[in-house]
């Protein structure tokens, strides 16, 4: 087009006219000057200056060249109906009874050369753009349209126009030009130029150069309904394969129901090539019928959907184009007719030669009825994989074809995308597009339930990781709506790109599927999802909250967890039964404002709240004690209640533990305070010094279970998680690093189902140190008021002796002896006691080591290191030993 606007409109008319006539621009000077006066004339009365009526006179005489040139000069020509008239003047023959455009065509067509109606405008050539056979095959071998065949000639026979003499002569028309241009899927079913056997067997240097066509010889054709004596000739067979083409019965080829195919008459009297011949033709005819039979089935059906409708149409299109070739035969087939019966040329319509035009054509029908049979019983986006799997072939004509069919298909696929990703609208009736839609779930279940994915609907064209981000931007949109009342119009958060507003347009992004489509998807995601987290963030304090859990519900806030024990003391030692919750409340007030806790935010404060577990039989405060965080509205998309759930459960552990944290802490205090009291007491020493070795038994584990608790398992756990929160790019990376946070914990500090038996030896050992703390507050009670009353009895001898009078009388010395010696006699009770409580506590700990031993987690079995580090228990449990030996086997096969 940029040549063409290069050059005067006198130029390019004075080449058209040398174009037509075949000569140089000196002999063409009165034909040059005819022209131009018709188009500046302004005279023709009688005809309508009507653009679309010209243009449509005029494709009845070269409809495919003419299309081809009236697509390319629209753009160009501005004074259209002139040169549209100029045309239809050249194309009509003077030597017609009449003439369709009146006198002045005629005229024009005087003023012109005999040679230059001997053949219509689109098949004269100069000799010197005449191609060899060489040339022109490879020409029409590298044409290649959009649709998967060839841009090829096409025989332009419509009503009595005569047949043009290179057509009788056994040459179809060719444009000028050489080599063709992709015309896409309009030129895709017709005729090949070089398919008259006649035209390919003849070498270069015999044929005759192009210009004025010689006349043919004529030849006698035998009667079209079959010889007098019976057999069928071949002209009937013709008429009959044309009608079967369309899927309507022949004469003597009809649909066999029992065989699904169509036969000819075993009846009719036919020579065995004729037959054979006839039955490989026919065979469009079955491809035909399958496909129509698909469209037809299901056009009207709604329940198809929109892809499914898209798929129909393409499926029509292809149709009607091969309806277009048969319209062209049928033609033909008319003009010999009219010409006379008896009377045709060589390049009349046999059934060999319809064997070679219709080769491609065929090829075409059996790739649109085999991807009818792989596409039965699909819809949507499974439909749309369908076709794009058929289109995994190393034929280039039959890629083509799926690839303009799937650009069909597709484009209502990528108009459900663009909706979701710039509006996070979802309109689909027929439950074709990947994204489903829950409309029973409440809002604040959106996130996670509402929306999913429709795996088998997920277009093969598409990557997984591609739908994902498609779901969460629409997801995040309607989120932000309908969670967060953000009312910020989609448009602002992320721009809207051009949308797939025709096939064209999808044909486009198929062909950079990881260029174009891959960056829409990728810029729509990443700017929703920024502005969702941002809007948590700043409005809704997410990572606030986080934190909150983090120093509240697993006693991360030290001073605070230490004065809230202190404070809470006196009533958790008291039944359950007996506490109230509104007094724990206020406890939980006291300790907030005299720790570090009063400078955290009031919205985090106020979500603090005191809850009261279930009560069992003999259950105390410390049983069903729990600290309570409120959550809801956007943030419980994170905290949801089975995060809760798993929090509550991480704080009663951790609660327990650190009770017994303070349970040995007090009964330390104990030992200490009263070691100095109880020396007066030497009696005790034994005692005492079990108490003391006991004690630091419990110390040990104790420390070393809260050592692996608190570092190992939650903060190198709070460090992952707070890491992957500050570098997530979407909602669900965060909400997926808080879950697996959540099972990592629950996992290592042995709450879930695989560490059941550690759990139970763990709360075990916890109980045997509250019994231990209740048997040396026993001791410790006994032993004090029995110091109490030597103390009182050595004080009354002390001050009587002061008053002059002897200390004691015989009666109270032997009293005092007596209670002496009654409390040397629990001391082995209390000794046996204290025996059995270390031999429980003992093998209760050796078997929670072996378990740890044996467990898959490697944290837990150096757990059991520490715990065991001077090899104490392991002298005593000979399955440790084996234990030990196993795992240290176990790391040298790995080494």
């Amino acid at each position: 087009m940029a040549t063409l606007d290069q050059k005067s409109p006198n130029v390019l008319l004075q080449s058209l006219c040398c174009r037509i006539t075949g000569k140089s621009e000196a002999e063409v000077a009165h034909q040059f000057q005819y022209a131009v006066r018709v188009i500046g004339s302004n005279y023709a009365p009688t005809i309508e200056r009507d653009e679309f009526l010209v243009s449509e006179k005029i494709k009845k005489e070269c409809e495919w060249y003419f299309f081809i040139l009236f697509s390319c000069l629209q753009g160009v020509l501005k004074h259209r109906w002139s040169v549209l008239y100029l045309l239809l003047s050249l194309s009509e023959d003077p030597r017609k009874p009449s003439s369709r455009v009146g006198n002045y065509g005629a005229l024009f067509a005087q003023a012109l050369p005999r040679d230059a109606h001997s053949t219509p405008f689109y098949c004269t050539r100069p000799q010197s753009l005449a191609l060899s056979y060489g040339e022109r095959s490879a020409g029409l071998s590298g044409s290649v349209g959009t649709s998967g065949i060839s841009s090829l000639g096409v025989y332009t026979l419509n009503g009595p126009t005569p047949t043009p003499q290179p057509l009788l002569a056994g040459q179809p028309p060719q444009p000028a030009g050489g080599g063709g241009q992709p015309l896409g899927s309009r030129l895709a079913w017709t005729l090949p130029v070089s398919s008259s056997p006649s035209s390919t067997l003849v070498p270069p240097a015999a044929r005759p150069p192009l210009g004025p066509p010689v006349p043919a010889a004529r030849v006698v054709r035998p009667r079209r309904d079959g010889d007098p004596a019976g057999e069928v000739n071949e002209a009937a067979l013709v008429r009959d394969i044309l009608y079967v083409f369309q899927g309507i019965d022949g004469k003597f080829i009809k649909m066999s129901a029992q065989d699904n195919c169509y036969k000819i008459d075993s009846k009719v009297v036919l020579c065995k090539s004729l037959r054979d011949t006839s039955s490989r033709l026919a065979e469009l005819g079955w491809l035909h019928n399958k496909v129509r039979k698909y469209t037809d089935a299901r056009s009207l059906d709604r329940a198809f959907g929109l892809v499914g409708q898209s798929f129909c149409a393409s499926l029509h299109q292809e149709l009607k184009e091969y309806y277009r070739l048969l319209s062209v035969l049928h033609s033909q087939l008319q003009v010999e007719d009219d010409q006379g019966v008896t009377v045709c040329t060589e390049s009349s319509l046999t059934l060999r030669r319809l064997l070679v035009w219709m080769y491609d054509p065929k090829v075409r029908l059996k790739t649109l009825a085999a991807l009818v049979d792989f596409c039965q019983g699909r819809k949507g986006g499974e439909l749309a994989s369908a076709v794009h799997a058929y289109g995994k072939t190393g034929d280039p004509q039959m890629r083509a074809l799926v690839q303009h069919i799937l650009s069909l298909v597709s484009h209502p696929i990528l108009n459900f995308l663009y909706r979701w990703i710039y509006d996070g609208e979802l309109e689909d009736t027929y439950h074709e597009f990947f994204v489903a839609s829950d409309p029973n779930v409440k809002t604040d279940r959106l996130w996670h339930d509402k929306y999913s994915l429709r795996k088998s609907m997920i277009p093969s064209f598409i990557t997984m990781d591609q739908a994902r981000k498609v779901l969460l931007i629409g997801k995040s949109i309607n989120f932000l709506h309908q969670v967060c009342h953000d009312r910020t119009p989609p448009g602002k958060i992320t721009a809207a790109s051009k949308s797939a507003d025709t096939p064209k347009d999808a044909a486009e992004l198929l062909s950079d599927l990881e260029g174009a489509f891959q960056e829409k998807i990728d810029a729509a995601y990443f700017d929703t999802s920024k502005y969702l987290l941002d809007v948590l963030n700043r409005n809704y304090l997410l990572l606030e909250h986080l934190q909150a859990m983090r120093r509240y519900l697993l006693l991360g806030q030290g001073d605070f967890i230490r004065h809230l024990m202190d404070l809470l003391k006196p009533e958790l030692v008291r039944p359950a039964t007996t506490l109230y919750q509104h007094n724990l409340t206020g406890i939980l007030e006291t300790a907030v404002r005299a720790t570090n806790a009063q400078y955290d935010n009031a919205e985090i404060l106020k979500r603090l709240d005191v809850r009261l577990l279930e009560v069992s039989p003999g259950d105390t405060g410390w049983d069903v004690f729990s600290l309570d965080y409120h959550v809801d509205g956007p943030i419980s998309t994170v905290f949801t209640r089975e995060c809760m759930g798993h929090y509550l459960r991480v704080f009663n552990f951790l609660w327990r533990a650190k009770r017994m944290e303070y349970t040995l802490t007090d009964i330390w205090k104990g030992q200490m305070c009263n070691a100095k009291l109880l020396k007066t007491m030497p009696e005790l020493s034994g005692v005492l010094h079990q108490c003391h070795i006991l004690a630091s038994e419990m110390v040990h584990f104790i420390h070393q279970m809260q050592y692996y608790i608190t570092f190992e398992v939650l903060e190198c756990s709070w460090d992952e998680l707070w890491n992957k929160v500050r570098q997530a790019q979407d909602l669900d990376h965060i909400i997926a690093a808080h879950e697996v946070f959540l099972d990592t914990i629950i996992s290592r500090c042995l709450l879930d189902n695989n560490s059941r038996s550690l759990l139970n030896q763990l709360r075990a050992i916890f109980d045997q140190i509250i019994e231990f703390q209740s048997a040396q507050d026993s001791l410790y009670r006994s032993a004090l008021e029995e110091l109490s009353l030597r103390l009182q009895y050595e004080e009354k001898k002390r001050q009587r002796e002061e008053e002059g009078q002897w200390g004691v009388t015989a009666e109270q010395e032997a009293e005092e002896k007596k209670r002496i010696q009654e409390f040397r006699e629990t001391i082995p009770k209390m000794r046996s006691q204290l025996r059995i409580l270390t031999h429980f506590y003992q093998s209760i700990v050796q078997q929670f080591l072996v378990l740890l031993m044996t467990s898959s987690d490697e944290s837990l079995r150096f757990l059991s290191f520490r715990l065991d580090f001077n090899e104490h228990y392991r002298a005593r449990e000979p399955r440790l030993r084996a234990s030990i030996g196993a795992t240290r086997g176990r790391q040298l096969s790995n080494i």
